[in-house]
């Protein structure tokens, strides 16, 4: 029997963590329903320990097997019996926030997808449905910006801003590469303004065999004020290194002070063309055959 895979592929600052933890939420009732949970808890969600070692777009193709030894271990994990089938949430699946800031959606999508692929054939999985939500690129970029920020020492945003209006790559690109790679048996496109609650997104994944399931009670992320992201840059460039608790502290600390100080912002124009790519090429995938686009 073929293990279904059921997989939730992200994209980033698309409520992902949220999805994670509705999916920790819901653990009991979904093994009793007979599924496998993978998940990371990269930030904070129960039980998350799934870690897939994906290669980087400089990685060359003779380290190929070497990634894919390393994902079969970390899937045999979290997968039990010979057929049970498994949800899988990843947002870095298709790729790094990184590269957003030089102009590249996902440079290493098929490099990834391939050494994902070939871990799933060894603990025989195969995508059964993908659900992928997408957000307008002037948001996902300024909010991966900021996210980045919140634990890094970045650059200002207008050294990035042009290369980031002009990007290579695309949704339909991610869209496609999924489709070609994993060759689920069928595929969703969430529009990022038309996600819902977590809760409805894992009945969308899960389909007919869906049950009803809990929302989390809880936001995993809370969104850095650019005065938070001010005094944090501050830090960073001044040679030191927080832990985790102690950004998240400095964000707490600066959470009402909400004034709009510029920290990430495109021009215009710049705005606008991000805009007109996003919309022709939603309309792309709505044209695609073998998804169904969501808006």
């Amino acid at each position: 029997m073929v293990r279904k895979l059921y997989l939730h592929a992200g994209a980033h600052r698309t409520g992902t963590s949220s999805f994670q933890l509705c999916l920790a939420a819901n653990r009991q009732q979904l093994e009793s329903e007979g599924y496998d949970l993978a998940y990371p808890g990269r930030d904070g969600a129960p039980e998350g320990h799934l870690h897939l070692r994906l290669p980087k777009p400089s990685h060359g193709e003779d380290q190929h097997g070497a990634f894919v030894g390393k994902v079969t271990r970390a899937l045999k994990k979290h997968v039990s019996g010979e057929d049970q089938p498994l949800v899988l949430s990843e947002e870095n699946l298709l790729g790094l926030i990184i590269h957003f800031f030089s102009g590249r959606l996902y440079p290493a999508r098929r490099k990834r997808l391939r050494v994902f692929r070939d871990g799933l054939e060894a603990v025989g999985a195969e995508a059964e449905h993908i659900l992928l939500i997408v957000r307008p690129y002037d948001e996902l970029f300024v909010s991966g910006f900021r996210k980045h920020a919140e634990d890094n020492a970045v650059e200002p945003f207008e050294t990035h801003a042009e290369a980031m209006a002009t990007f290579r790559g695309g949704w339909p690109e991610a869209v496609k590469a999924l489709q070609n790679v994993l060759k689920p048996k069928s595929m969703t496109v969430v529009e990022y303004g038309a996600r819902g609650t977590s809760s409805e997104l894992l009945v969308r994944l899960l389909g007919a065999e869906a049950g009803a399931y809990v929302e989390p009670d809880y936001d995993l992320n809370v969104s850095a004020t650019d005065a938070a992201l001010e005094h944090l840059q501050g830090i960073y460039h001044a040679g030191k290194v927080l832990e985790r608790e102690d950004w998240q502290a400095v964000i707490a600390e600066y959470a009402e002070h909400g004034e709009d100080r510029g920290f990430a912002r495109f021009s215009e124009a710049q705005s606008e063309a991000l805009a007109t790519r996003y919309r022709d090429d939603l309309a792309r995938i709505g044209s695609m055959e073998g998804v169904t686009l969501i808006t």
